[in-house]
């Protein structure tokens, strides 16, 4: 005989249904980048899909340790940070996990990615070669050439454990090798004008204020003092000249902002969309134009004020998991010589 369900245990279940509804769709967001603007791009994805992104911003160091101390709890969905070797440390630490997406692999070229699918490029940041106009007729045209001696003490440059310097200095060593790199950095060591000091509007101030000549920095820093008054630079960016370095051959160094999916995400699918949002027009501009940076995507116009700098051959030979892979062998070389 079949038993069918009776009407009170349906009213019940009906009672059921509308007083818990199903949950509103959420992704949670960890991320290094710190501008109020980003509101706009994740409204854009919650327009799109619905989906309410949540964001806690920090340090990436604090945001991997909180990953670490939350474990399998961690509501972390995708963790976003500014540099190939902060996402390769989380990468170490265990809080990402490989995903994959067709989307992204037809976007995002090779080179900008993780081999293993760990993370993957949404902006390009280059770092290049700034000199003085009215004291350098002929400035140095590669990284290689800043340790020629014809620049003795006249290079500002940051310290070595500087994330930039060090993702620069493990991309020379996977192009030239640990010696011919160990004798670039020694090279630059004896050219410094002073010891290494401050961030890389200070490198670009030291060439304004005459403490030195040549000075290397990530691009859009001297792009800044266009937007608005910076102190020390501003009043100077006239007689500031640059550099693409290595056109003539390889191409000019580039570090990523960087998106990735956390190891314990509790809402995968959600992430999964949003991470491949992340390869979009709208938001390849959004993430270049926030910092004068350069889209990870080709074809993507470049905004107003990066487009004053134009368009530059990238390093494609170099990929750039090397920064991680060699960071360490960078970290040590620099304590060797003594570039603090």
């Amino acid at each position: 005989m079949t038993l069918s369900p009776s009407r009170s245990l349906i009213a019940a279940i009906a009672l059921s249904a509308t007083a818990f509804p199903a949950l509103a769709q959420e992704v949670n967001v960890y991320s290094s980048r710190h501008y109020d603007t980003d509101h706009a791009l994740y409204q854009e994805f919650t327009n799109r899909t619905g989906i309410t992104v949540n964001r806690i911003e920090a340090k990436a160091d604090e945001l991997i340790a909180r990953m670490q101390a939350e474990g399998d709890n961690s509501p972390a969905d995708v963790f976003l940070t500014v540099d190939v070797g902060r996402a390769s440390r989380a990468e170490d630490a265990g809080v990402l996990q490989a995903f994959n997406s067709d989307v992204i692999e037809e976007r995002i070229p090779p080179h900008l990615r993780d081999p293993d699918n760990m993370w993957f490029g949404v902006s390009q940041r280059a770092r290049i070669i700034f000199y003085a106009k009215d004291r350098v007729d002929n400035p140095p045209r590669t990284y290689e050439e800043l340790a020629d001696p014809k620049w003795k003490d006249t290079i500002c440059i940051r310290s070595g454990s500087n994330i930039y310097n060090l993702s620069l200095l493990a991309g020379l060593i996977e192009v030239h090798g640990e010696e011919a790199a160990r004798e670039w950095a020694s090279g630059v060591l004896a050219n410094m004008a002073r010891p290494p000091q401050g961030g890389d509007t200070d490198q670009l101030r030291g060439i304004v204020s005459g403490e030195c000549d040549i000075a290397v920095s990530n691009q859009y820093y001297y792009l800044r003092g266009f937007e608005g008054e910076v102190e020390g630079l501003t009043s100077g960016l006239d007689n500031l000249g640059f550099v693409w370095p290595n056109q003539g051959d390889r191409g000019a160094h580039v570090n990523l902002s960087t998106a990735a999916k956390a190891a314990h995400a509790p809402n995968s699918d959600e992430a999964d969309q949003l991470l491949e949002f992340f390869t979009s027009d709208f938001a390849q501009a959004h993430f270049a134009g926030q910092n004068n940076e350069y889209p990870a995507v080709s074809g993507v116009p470049l905004d107003e004020d990066t487009a004053r700098m134009g368009i530059f051959i990238p390093d494609t030979q170099t990929s750039t998991a090397v920064y991680g892979d060699n960071a360490a062998k960078a970290q040590a070389m620099f304590n060797e010589i003594g570039w603090n």
